[in-house]
């Protein structure tokens, strides 16, 4: 037979089938159809289709079951082709799919309710999400529904895809799920400064997310909250509290799994305490130590007090972390001691630089003054007190010379109250009577008198010294004297003068070094007693003053070169003009810098260094420098009232003079904006940026030459909305193609939401790339309208919205029929509804037999018929089904049918002739398609005649027929499959003899 070319197809639906054949050549008639169940041979369902139809969609079936298709065309003169095909439709997915690992870290378990309908089996491939590799590849039984993955990574999300098969064609769904996180171990947290902890730990890949959480024991508060993805094993806190216990929480986090991890507690370094000083107190034999509280906390202090040189412990006391000072009592008097005081948090020390003092000490006992035989000598002495040395005065005493004589018997005369360093001539004669012997004469010198007023200066110069004193009252010879350096006892210069001499300069002497001068005045072979005088050569002032910046913003460091000569101690005064207190230090002669802790950042200070020497000091210039300023805390970026804007805020911390907000774009790191900010502002508003745009702040605090950054801060502009928003449905799809314009800027891509008119269902959400100027929006309900909004997105920030309505095109109406309940002029149409949404349908009745629309009738979207009265009989008529939403339409095929014809009138019968008889009638209304006329013999009632005459025929006369024969005629109006006859009437042919008459 012919071949029809069949062809099956299901267009992804899996509960129908549509076929489609070739029409055979020389066209059919008409076509059967029948579809049952291919293993049984079952008839399922069975179908006509009429001439020119070459498709037929089976409806209702059961998804990927396996069926037999056979066509019959019935072809011209009764004859038939027939040809068969079998099919499969396509599988539906699985219902109701979960994956769930059980809070197991390895394993996901998979269950699903089974598909509805036939299948091979189930497809299972199970991705990792993260990576796009595929892990597991199963195929399962049809009757299976669970499956158990294990070995899967701890903490890692997983893409399952289950495909239910029926023979090529599968159908899928699929669904995502994480495994529980693994906890981390070996959770370590050490101090690495006094401001700053090191958290580390072992095992972090079993986790999408670390949080750790960092609490502060003493207020009970946390101060350090971190979320860490994958893979980081250590992470430093800083900006703590100075000596303070901390606990640090951990916990992992993948998907919908969060796992609580170990915790650990550690402490800050304390900071050493500051200005630590030990001075004399009220009570005799005490002493106070005073120091300033440095920042953070601390459990105690422990201070250390020791005597002597050698250091001996004395005192061992814990005070608490909130004292500045502590007194200690029944020392020993004139006794040197040094005081440490240790901040103690935890295991964790921190020292001060030790200082020291002394005891005040007792007078010596046992003090005598006495002579040793010479009336012009005293000799002091004193039993030895604790102490440093003594402080020795000392002042003469004048007597006069007196004359006198001695009566006879008297062998021997004092004379007292003689000049001192005076020669004398003594006589002395024998009286007897009036007559004198002569006399016997004797010279000898009286001892001199000491020097007076015996001074030794410096006049202010650094190399030189002057002695200068009064010349004894009474006579002498000249003076002798000896400079010595007093602290090495090495003789310097001897000198002998005249007695006309009253002052003396010695040169080329060390600076700032004391020197001692002992001189005597000389008579004859004597000398007096010796005089001493002791002074200091000016200093010279230190050199090389410098004051540098530690890089510690609370501490400045100062150093200066020794001058040529001795000192006793340098004296160190730092200043500043922004606050009235000073820092005063005294060190000693071998120290050549000194570090000062605890200033206020960003501040300008002055530093002198002055020389001492004994009384004397000489001073450096002034040096200077600024301590570093403070990095601005809280520094927040936030979009501004405007896209092109951003609004900077910040808290100050102190110190620092000016600032600078230095704003790049994140990606490249430039800076585009570098903007001075005076102190006291917190605030800024950065203009004219691009919308949409990822930008990084900085800002510098800056004080004299000295900048500081703060932490880096991260914002964003808000993007602007897409332009020339539109929504328009696709035709041949039941979706809406959304178009949108790029506006000006950036954004990291679009939000789009879309929400069913009149629905009360949430609305759906999708993303576009940021490169996107269109989406296509499928899987919608025919002719229904959606509201869709988008929005421009950069970083966590949306632009305005843009919205727009768009409709979907309606379904057209399906299974078209068109009825005639048996009436001239009535016909009944019904559709079956489509599925979506309509405003209202169209029906068009179009009247074939004069080519023109006949009616055309608006129905509510519910309807699903319509009867049509008043038709002219025996008409065809073509029905259109339109539903129209908006401005879209959706139309039905075409379907045709018939009124039935009305009967001839005026049916009339002759016979011109012996054997012919002749047929008249008259059309009612428009007539008919055709005229069927039948003639029966009447006496055997058999048909002995048919014509089939067109539409316009009003006649017919029959020929051939028996002379004198009644028959009966009647005449049939065809219109289409319908016919509409006269009553029989009957009538006789002639006789030949009338005939021949």
């Amino acid at each position: 037979g012919t071949l029809l070319n069949l062809s099956v197809s299901d267009h992804g639906r899996s509960d129908s089938l549509l076929l489609s054949w070739d029409e055979p050549e020389g066209g059919a008639e008409g076509y059967s159809l029948t579809l049952s169940s291919l293993g049984l041979g079952t008839l399922l369902q069975n179908g006509s289709a009429g001439p020119n139809i070459t498709s037929f969609w089976f409806h209702g079936l059961t998804p990927g079951m396996r069926y037999k298709i056979e066509v019959t065309a019935t072809l011209a003169c009764m004859e038939t082709t027939s040809q068969a095909v079998t099919a499969q439709t396509s599988p539906s997915p699985v219902r109701n799919l979960s994956l769930s690992s059980g809070g197991r870290s390895a394993v996901l378990h998979a269950s699903w309710v089974h598909a509805r309908g036939q299948r091979d089996g189930y497809h299972l491939a199970l991705y990792h999400s993260d990576s796009q590799t595929l892990v597991r590849n199963a195929s399962v039984l049809p009757n299976a529904s669970t499956f158990l993955f294990d070995g899967l990574l701890a903490g890692s999300e997983y893409a399952l895809k289950v495909s239910t098969l029926a023979g090529s064609s599968q159908a899928s769904t699929s669904i995502h799920q994480w495994t529980a996180p693994s906890i981390p171990t070996q959770l370590r947290l050490s101090p690495g400064s006094s401001t700053s902890l090191v958290a580390s730990w072992v095992g972090a890949r079993g986790a999408a997310w670390l949080h750790l959480a960092l609490h502060n024991l003493l207020t009970q508060t946390v101060t350090t909250t971190l979320s860490a993805r994958r893979g980081l094993t250590s992470y430093t806190f800083q900006h703590l509290h100075p000596g303070t216990q901390y606990w640090l929480g951990l916990s992992a986090t993948a998907g919908p799994y969060t796992v609580g991890g170990p915790n650990a507690t550690a402490w800050t370094y304390p900071l050493s305490p500051g200005n630590v000083t030990l001075s004399s107190s009220e009570e005799q034999s005490s002493l106070q130590a005073r120091w300033s509280t440095p920042a953070g906390e601390r459990d105690f202090y422990l201070v250390t007090l020791q005597e002597g040189e050698d250091g001996a412990l004395t005192r061992n006391i814990s005070v608490g972390g909130d004292n500045d000072h502590v007194t200690f009592h029944g020392l020993s008097p004139g006794k040197r001691y040094s005081v440490q005081v240790t901040a103690v948090a935890g295991p964790y020390r921190a020292s001060a630089r030790s200082t020291t003092a002394w005891t005040q000490p007792l007078a010596p006992s046992g003090v005598s003054l006495s002579s040793q035989g010479s009336p012009y000598s005293l000799l002091a002495s004193w039993e030895e007190a604790m102490g440093e040395g003594y402080v020795l005065a000392f002042s003469p005493m004048e007597h006069l010379v007196k004359n006198s004589s001695l009566l006879r018997g008297v062998t021997n005369f004092t004379y007292e109250g003689l000049c001192p360093g005076t020669l004398y001539t003594f006589e002395v004669s024998t009286m007897a009577g009036p007559y004198t012997s002569t006399p016997r004469r004797i010279t000898s010198w009286t001892y001199p008198l000491p020097l007076e007023q015996l001074t030794l200066s410096n006049q202010g110069h650094s190399t030189s010294l002057q002695a200068s004193w009064r010349a004894a009252p009474s006579g002498s010879t000249g003076y002798t004297g000896t400079l010595w350096e007093t602290k090495s006892q090495e003789r310097v210069r001897n000198m002998t003068l005249g007695n006309n001499w009253t002052n003396v300069t010695f040169e080329d002497l060390v600076p700032g070094r004391q020197y001692t001068l002992k001189m005597a005045a000389m008579a004859g072979p004597y000398r007096s007693p010796v005089r001493s005088a002791t002074d200091w050569t000016y200093p010279l002032a230190p050199a090389g003053v410098t004051l540098t910046n530690t890089r510690h913003p609370l501490g400045l460091s100062a150093f200066w070169d020794k001058a040529a000569g001795d000192v006793d101690q340098f004296h160190l005064q730092l200043y500043s003009k922004s606050h009235p207190a000073q820092r005063n230090i005294s060190v000693g002669p071998n120290t050549h810098n000194f570090t000062f802790l605890g200033l206020s950042p960003g501040i300008q200070y002055f530093l002198k260094v002055t020389v001492l020497a004994g009384p004397y000091r000489s001073s450096s210039h002034f040096a200077t420098e600024w301590t570093y300023p403070l990095s601005l805390a809280n520094v927040s970026v936030q979009p501004g009232r405007r896209p092109q804007e951003l609004h900077v805020s910040w808290v100050e911390s102190g110190g620092g003079r000016d600032h600078f907000v230095q704003l790049s774009v994140a990606e490249s790191l430039s800076i585009i904006r570098n903007v001075s900010i005076p102190r006291g502002v917190t605030q800024l508003d950065l203009e004219g940026l691009v919308p949409g745009s990822r930008y990084r702040v900085e800002i510098i605090s800056q004080a004299g030459p000295h900048r500081t950054s703060s932490q880096t801060a991260i914002g964003y502009t808000v993007p602007l909305p897409p332009l020339s928003l539109s929504a328009s449905p696709v035709s041949t799809a039941w979706a809406l193609v959304v178009h949108w314009e790029t506006p000006p800027g950036q954004r990291d891509g679009y939000l789009l939401s879309m929400h069913e008119e009149g629905s009360s269902a949430p609305a759906r959400t999708l993303e576009a790339g940021k490169d996107s100027t269109n989406v296509t929006l499928a899987r919608l309900a025919p002719g229904t309208c959606y509201l869709v909004g988008i929005w421009a997105v950069a970083g966590p920030y949306r632009s305005l919205p843009k919205n727009v309505t768009g409709c979907t095109v309606p379904a057209a109406p399906t299974n078209l029929s068109l009825t005639n309940p048996g009436s001239s002029s009535e016909l009944y149409t019904c559709w079956n509804k489509p599925r979506g949404g309509r405003d209202h349908y169209r029906v068009i009745l179009y009247s074939l037999s004069t080519q023109r629309r006949d009616r055309v009738q608006t129905l509510s979207p519910d309807a699903q018929n319509i009867t049509w009265t008043h038709l002219e009989a025996g008409s065809r008529f073509a029905v259109q089904v339109t539903a129209v939403k908006g401005s879209f339409e959706a139309s039905s095929t075409n379907v045709t049918q018939w009124t039935h014809p009305l009967a001839p009138a005026n049916l009339t019968l002759g016979s011109p002739s012996a054997s012919t008889l002749q047929v008249s009638w008259a059309a009612v209304g428009r007539g008919a398609e055709d005229y069927v006329v039948d003639v029966y013999d009447t006496a055997s009632s058999s048909r002995v005649g048919r014509m089939v005459l067109g539409g316009d025929a009003r006649s017919h006369t029959f020929r051939n027929l028996s002379p004198g024969t009644r028959y009966s005629v009647a005449v049939r109006a065809t219109a289409g499959p319908f016919h509409t006859s006269t009553p029989n009437l009957t009538h006789c042919t002639r006789e030949y003899d009338a005939l021949l008459a």
